[in-house]
Formats: structure tokens, sequence, C-alpha cells
């Protein structure tokens, strides 16, 4: 069958099937389950014969949509708390996948960018990380400890402090989605550019290696978190630019309240980011290299599998296991 065909022939049934889920006008979850057999085999027929279709997406939005509905219409004593972690938010993030790819190649050229700068630009370094700073940090290169600046302070003082600085930045990205993305681009843009300037400037010095043991254990978390709160503010503006078969104002309701569900799943990593700069990097030059590095790719693996691997298992599960039902 023509994909246009197959369209033309289901059309008034997702729509009205959109119709309903959005409006929660399904009354049995029986009469949902049955909906949501009908659109997997639709969903199944789409990813056959229309691999590279936007039809594909589609389908697999309203099975999400529809998958959720019935998980919590099921009467079984479910940890709420549990299930918003382990479904509700990994369904919003693939689903939402395409801002978190955008996300990262803002920052990613970001960092470039800071690279770049303080390579053909001997002031830039001072210009973006103050002179103050780098005065400092070139210091305590001198006297043998180049991450000294991170050991001020007390350790609850520094993990409290931290981590509301990082929550600030991370909400800050996100409600900046309200320019349309714009201020969220500009959050990932200026913490990209700092980051590259800040390791650049340590591996001129000759120091990269003790300023990764001294930085990372904790910034693995900390910059990811970031990355997926900017994708969350991007979402937000396109929700507000795009609203597509919503009304604006409605676009915008769903995005923000999608948005916030994400933005409290990246709560968790950035407290252990802040507990890990508190209490574990200060000591990341005097502990065994392979133990410092086993932190930094075990919290990297962590955050990583739970924002990227994860989501997809869930929505495979999801779109394939009928058996749920």
């Amino acid at each position: 069958m023509r994909e246009i065909a197959f369209i033309k022939q289901n059309k008034e049934k997702w729509l009205r099937f959109e119709s309903a889920i959005k409006e929660k006008n399904i009354a049995h979850p029986e009469e949902l389950s049955k909906l949501y057999l009908h659109l997997i085999n639709d969903l199944a027929f789409a990813q056959t014969y229309y691999k590279k279709s936007k039809l594909v997406v589609y389908l697999n939005h309203l099975t999400i949509l529809a998958f959720q509905k019935i998980y919590k219409s099921k009467k079984e004593d479910k940890n709420r708390l549990l299930q918003f972690f382990l479904i509700d938010v990994p369904l919003l993030l693939y689903t939402y996948k395409k801002y978190i790819y955008y996300s990262f190649i803002i920052f990613g050229l970001s960092v470039g960018i800071g690279l770049l700068s303080a390579i053909y630009d001997d002031s830039f370094v001072r210009l973006i990380l103050s002179d103050g700073y780098v005065n400092e940090t070139l210091e305590n290169i001198k006297n043998g400890n180049p991450t000294a600046i991170y050991k001020s302070g007390s350790n609850w003082g520094s993990f409290i402090g931290i981590t509301f600085n990082n929550l600030y930045v991370g909400l800050k990205a996100f409600a900046f989605g309200i320019t349309g993305g714009i201020g969220t681009a500009y959050v990932l843009l200026q913490n990209g550019i700092m980051l590259g300037a800040f390791q650049y400037f340590f591996a001129e010095q000759g120091v990269l290696l003790q300023s990764i043991k001294g930085i990372w254990i904790h910034g693995a978390m900390e910059i990811f978190a970031i990355v997926i709160e900017g994708a969350v503010g991007l979402l937000l503006g396109a929700s507000i630019l795009f609203p597509k078969s919503l009304k604006r104002i409605d676009s915008f309701k769903e995005g923000m309240q999608n948005g916030i569900k994400i933005i409290i799943s990246t709560f968790p990593f950035t407290i252990a980011a802040g507990f890990l700069e508190g209490f574990v990097s200060r000591y990341g030059n005097s502990m065994p290299t392979i133990l410092a590095f086993a932190i930094i790719i075990g919290t990297l693996s962590l955050i990583s599998y739970y924002f990227l691997i994860y989501p997809h298992k869930i929505a495979k599960k999801v779109t394939l296991d009928s058996s749920m039902l």
C-alpha cells in the first residue's frame, strides 16, 4: 500500500485517538487498550514499509502517550517515584531526544570555540576565567597543586554552595527557553566556551592530567546535566515557535510540563556532582590515577546510560511488548 493511501485510510482514527488521549476522553482502560493494539499494528506496518517517513515518528509518539495512560490506569500498587524516574521521564527523553542531540552539538561547538580562541589569543583565557583565577591557579601550579583552588572551604560548605550554583545554572538554561531557545543556546555557548578555554589553560601549563583528576571526578555528571538542561530549554523554545497541531498556548503548557519533569530528573545527578566536588574531587590528585579515572568513567557511564541509552530500551519495550496491557 502506498504511504499516502495508508495515511488517508487511518488518519481520522489517529487524530481521534490523539485528541482522546490529550483531552482524557477515554473512560475505560479496556477501550484504550484496544486502541493501543490497533496503534501498535499501524506502527509496525509503518516501520516495515515507510522506515524513513515522519509517519513512524508520529505513530511512535502516539504509542508512548498511550502507554503512559495505560500504565497510570493500572490498579496495581506502584511506587510513583520509581515510575516517574524509570518510566515517565525516559519516555519523555526518547520523545524529545532530538533536542538532546541539538544541545550536545551546540555545547560541543562552543567547547571548540573556547579551545581555538585560547590557542590563538593569549589574553582569551584571562578574559573568560578572570585574572584573579588565572593568577591564583598559576601560583598553585608552581606549588605543585594545580587544582588547589577547589580545596578551599569545608566539605559541607563546598557541597551545598556548589550544588545550589549548579541547580541555578540548570534552571536558568531551562527558563531561558522562553526566549525561543536563544537564551538557552547562550547559556550552553557560555559554559562550553569556558570549558574549552579552561582545559586548554591547564594543558598549556603541562598539567592536563592533574586537572582531569581534580575536576572531572565531579565534572562528568555536572557538565552532562547542564547539556540535558539545555536540551529542555530548547524543547521549551520549540514548543513556543512550533506548536504544530496545538494552539500555541497549549503547546507551551505541554512543553513546560514535560520540561519540568525532565529537569527534575537531572537534580539527583547535579546533587551527586556537588557531593563529589565537595568531598572527593579535592583528593583527586592524591589518589591513584586508575581510581580517579574509574570514578570519572563510572559517573559518566551512569548518567549517559540513563539519559541516552535507557530511554531507547524503554521506548522499544513500550512499542513492541503488548503483554503489558
